[in-house]
């Protein structure tokens, strides 16, 4: 990639790990909240990494940016996380170049997630470039890419019925507890966390259920009154969890915390208890299993629940693609022209000064000379002689490294690679 004069490393990598090779135990081990990506950010830059996005969702944690080496932005991910360099290699992928971004690409767009057209990674990639410009390390390339993406995704979803249908985590959650407890609106159901999967969840144990038999609980208190206002549910604070859970029937935890939140020494009832735990990681301690009544579901195992919706899905991805090959030619059109951008700069410098020293000998020359409209003509020369030689570059179909030879020598340009 230095060719085209964006960063001074050579290599634009993707590294990362996803639901396809990393199971729910070993995706925790690598999630990262705002500040584990702050750390990164921050350290890659006092390393002299180029242009740094960091991404960590539940179904994936990857890093795209420019280094020497893949190792390194692998061993600030390890650094940064509770997972190893022996773990994360083996179920790891490394992307370089086009490669990284073409999965970018299918990953902004719904094609490479676990339900095929679940958009929510957009935002996750949207607000990982505004940390990545917080911390003064997003190149123009990133910018460009991930506006490239968003523009993408935005057309996928407005052009294509690939994310038609109810298919989220929050719906599986829901089909799987109408499937699994009789009488469900008579049922008390407990949803502790009110992240946005707690929050769909909490709207669709609503829409299909009827349960009015629902109750938050959350760390911070408030976060639950607001949502519990807009549906009109009940709120318990935090120190009365172990009291609501023995009450419960249904238990939905939403934590997403960094370690378990529910363990068995909290469940005190002995009726059943399903527990759904939608958090990566989990948290759910693997413990509360050895409690006969507790029937314990993780959220991969509700994203395994397909039905007609998804095989529907399936057809548009032809249609995604090509819109994604579409926007993915627009900008390595773009990128080709940063290949002959120091040529053009050093073009138009050279022409000022031949400007320059034109318009200082004719000053000299002529009487009454009219400097500013000799400046304002030769200026639109300028600009028109560089702007054709620009369109000849976007236009030389394989021959702009001879093409920018040529206007180098006849020019005389020196131009400084970045």
């Amino acid at each position: 990639m230095k060719r085209y004069h964006i960063s001074k490393h050579n290599t634009f990598f993707a590294v990362g790990l996803s639901y396809k090779k990393a199971d729910a135990k070993i995706r925790g081990y690598f999630s990262l909240d705002t500040v584990g990506k702050e750390k990164i950010l921050e350290q890659a830059k006092e390393e002299g990494i180029d242009g740094l996005l960091v991404i960590s969702t539940c179904n994936r944690t990857e890093l795209y940016g420019f280094a020497h080496e893949a190792d390194q932005l692998v061993k600030l991910l390890c650094e940064h996380s509770h997972g190893t360099i022996e773990e994360f290699e083996k179920v790891s992928y490394i992307h370089k170049n086009q490669e990284a971004i073409s999965h970018l690409f299918k990953v902004g767009t719904g094609l490479d997630s676990q339900i095929l057209g679940d958009f929510e990674i957009i935002s996750q990639i949207k607000q990982g470039f505004l940390l990545s410009r917080k911390f003064d390390i997003a190149n123009p390339f990133l910018e460009r890419l991930c506006n490239a993406v968003i523009q993408a995704s935005k057309r996928i979803k407005n052009e294509t019925e690939i994310s038609s249908g109810a298919t989220s985590v929050a719906f599986a959650s829901v089909q799987y507890i109408l499937s699994r407890v009789p009488n469900v609106a008579e049922k008390n159901i407990l949803l502790f966390g009110t992240g946005k999967i707690g929050r769909n969840t909490c709207e669709n144990l609503i829409k299909h259920t009827k349960n009015e038999h629902i109750t938050l609980i959350n760390r911070t208190k408030d976060k639950a009154e607001k949502i519990a206002g807009k549906f009109h549910l009940t709120v318990k604070d935090y120190s009365e969890l172990q009291e609501e859970i023995r009450k419960t029937d249904v238990l939905v935890v939403a934590t997403g915390a960094q370690n378990p939140t529910i363990s068995k020494e909290l469940i005190l009832n002995s009726k059943n208890l399903l527990i759904l735990d939608l958090s990566i990681p989990k948290n759910v301690d693997e413990n509360v299993k050895e409690l006969e009544h507790v029937n314990l579901v993780h959220l991969d195992q509700l994203t395994e629940i397909t039905d007609k919706t998804l095989e529907r899905r399936k057809t548009f991805i032809p249609k995604a693609e090509a819109i994604n090959d579409e926007i993915k030619l627009e900008f390595t059109q773009w990128l080709e022209t940063r290949k002959f951008a120091p040529t053009i700069k050093a073009l138009k410098k050279k022409l000022k000064t031949l400007k320059d020293a034109e318009i200082d000998f004719q000053r000299k020359k002529i009487n009454n000379f009219d400097e500013a409209q000799a400046e304002i003509i030769s200026d639109r020369i300028i600009q028109k002689i560089t702007t054709r030689f620009a369109n000849h570059l976007k236009e030389s179909n394989g021959t702009t490294d001879e093409s920018i030879a040529l206007i180098q020598k006849v020019f005389q340009l020196e131009t400084k690679s970045e």
